[in-house]
């Protein structure tokens, strides 16, 4: 890892750790560590509304000292789940209870984004008709409206995990021949869309994040859609896994050097955040305090989310803090 970091580091700038404040925006993040947006489908009904146990996950959380929210896939159709009881955001009745979740957010000044989902079609994004995509996309148009009326501080598209924006990035699945496939900009149209139509709700206090694929299906390919995503208005972006290439049979999708000691998926976002100049959010197996520190400090990204690890100790930040100024008093 240390010579990973000496061949790779850009510039250093000013000094931060993982409990610098970040600003993006008018909006402060306390700290530089994400709650990524766990599906926590054992604590939602059928009808994809918020629970009481959903609510008091994200209090747990909140309390806990995080620095960013980002609220688990909602959908924008009830025929978009990825299994029936997941949250939805599908018409104006999902208001009223995804509110009691960014009144959390609000209440421990940690800022939540909510991320917005549609499952798609997997590899038959291709053949699918080019009016039910156009549907698709005013859905998400409507879903972005109810989350700014339901009090986030931003949304975040889904276009990550082989999921519909995903299908429609990937040039192995999507090789449409109409408006939202065939050249680079044609598979990006849906996103261009979906942000042109809705920029009156960006404003300074309203965030744009993106979940994408950094293999999409390889990490050059990854880097060329940050690098747009950034030119049409994105604030933040999220790493996270796509539409693999089906050659990569072994479980890491993309090449990293054997120095880099670190999830495949956390390079390909080192690597992305060198391209562009918005935050990047890794994610992947980053567990302990020692390892996000150490993404944080040495510039290898801007913030870092913690999944599994939160599941099982909900007050993790408070938890790496601690340890983090006992390592600083040796």
């Amino acid at each position: 890892m240390i010579i990973y970091f000496i061949k790779h580091i850009g510039k250093r700038g000013k000094i931060v750790n993982l409990f610098t404040p970040l600003r993006i925006k008018n909006i402060e993040i306390k700290n530089r560590v994400v709650l990524p947006p766990l599906v926590r489908f054992s604590m939602v009904g059928k009808d994809g509304k918020v629970t009481k146990e959903l609510e008091q996950w994200y209090e747990d959380v909140a309390e806990g000292g995080v620095g960013l929210i980002i609220v688990e896939a909602s959908c924008v159709a009830e025929d978009g789940k990825l299994r029936e009881n997941q949250i939805g955001i599908w018409n104006d009745s999902f208001i009223e209870g995804l509110k009691k979740i960014s009144s959390i957010g609000k209440k421990y000044k940690v800022p939540m984004l909510i991320q917005i989902h549609h499952a798609g079609f997997k590899d038959g994004i291709a053949s699918v008709d080019e009016n039910v995509l156009d549907r698709i996309l005013e859905q998400f148009i409507e879903a972005f409206k109810r989350a700014k009326l339901a009090g986030f501080d931003g949304v975040e598209i889904h276009g990550a995990h082989t999921y519909l924006i995903s299908q429609l990035n990937s040039r192995l699945w999507n090789i449409r021949t109409d408006k939202y496939g065939g050249t680079f900009e044609k598979r990006m149209f849906f996103t261009k869309e979906l942000i042109e139509r809705t920029r009156d709700l960006f404003n300074e206090n309203f965030i744009l994040g993106y979940r994408m694929g950094g293999n999409e299906p390889t990490l050059q390919d990854g880097i060329k859609i940050a690098k747009y995503l950034e030119k049409i208005g994105v604030d933040l972006i999220h790493i996270s896994s796509g539409v693999p290439d089906p050659e990569k049979k072994q479980v890491e999708k993309v090449d990293k050097p054997k120095d880099f000691n670190y999830d495949w998926i956390v390079y390909m976002g080192c690597e992305i955040k060198k391209e562009v100049n918005i935050p990047i959010i890794g994610v992947k197996n980053i567990k302990t305090e020692e390892q996000a520190s150490y993404l944080i400090e040495n510039k290898m990204l801007d913030l870092v989310a913690v999944g599994r690890a939160m599941i099982a100790r909900p007050n993790w930040v408070k938890y790496a803090e601690k340890n983090y100024k006992k390592r600083m008093e040796k």
